[in-house]
């Protein structure tokens, strides 16, 4: 079976990627995502699959990173688009994805799905615009947590997004944004200027 990568002749990089959002991004269910006031550029939601860490993990095989993961969520990684490329030789990861207001996650935390075999779907004003298996992705959940377990400590509470599909978009103000994961919910956030 050929992946989404492979159909775009996207080469699976040797590390994953990572980069933090501080709380000031966290938005709950039904809140509006506010883009900054010193920001003009375009914006884009990125609908991804939440592993919620449970117990402290660090430096964990895969079979103590399972363990230590709490459960899964939906998030949408909100993202100010000019801001990541504004400087071409420094891309700039967490200051376009830290603007307040741009971690929306949940509804749930559900702790009795396999990510595994779940599908992540975004809609964009009632349109479906992201569809992607989780098996799909270049690092599964439980090898995700393991890896970044040797780079930095998990604390209970932390969510690892574990990156998206394709179809992300820019949205426009007073657009609407689903994201859905079989056996979590949806997660439904309003953008707005």
């Amino acid at each position: 079976m050929t992946t989404v990568a492979e159909k775009q002749g996207l080469a699976q990089p040797e590390d994953p990627l990572f980069f933090l959002k501080g709380p000031n991004t966290y938005l709950a269910p039904g809140g509006v995502i506010r883009k900054p006031g010193s920001y003009d550029g375009r914006v884009i939601y990125e609908a991804e699959l939440g592993i919620v860490i449970g117990r402290t993990c660090k430096n964990a095989d895969e079979a103590i990173a399972a363990d230590s993961i709490f459960g899964y969520t939906c998030v949408n990684d909100v993202t100010a688009l000019q801001v990541l490329d504004a400087d071409p030789t420094l891309r700039q990861w967490a200051r376009a994805k830290g603007y307040d207001t741009f971690g929306p996650f949940c509804p749930v935390i559900a702790t009795e799905i396999d990510p595994a075999t779940a599908t992540v779907r975004a809609e964009l004003n009632r349109r479906e615009r992201q569809n992607y298996p989780v098996n799909d992705l270049f690092v599964q959940p439980v090898e995700l947590v393991s890896r970044l377990s040797y780079l930095i400590s998990l604390e209970p509470g932390d969510i690892v997004s574990c990156g998206t599909g394709p179809g992300a978009l820019p949205v426009k103000p007073g657009s609407t944004i689903d994201v859905f994961i079989d056996g979590i919910g949806t997660l439904t956030n309003v953008y707005e200027d």
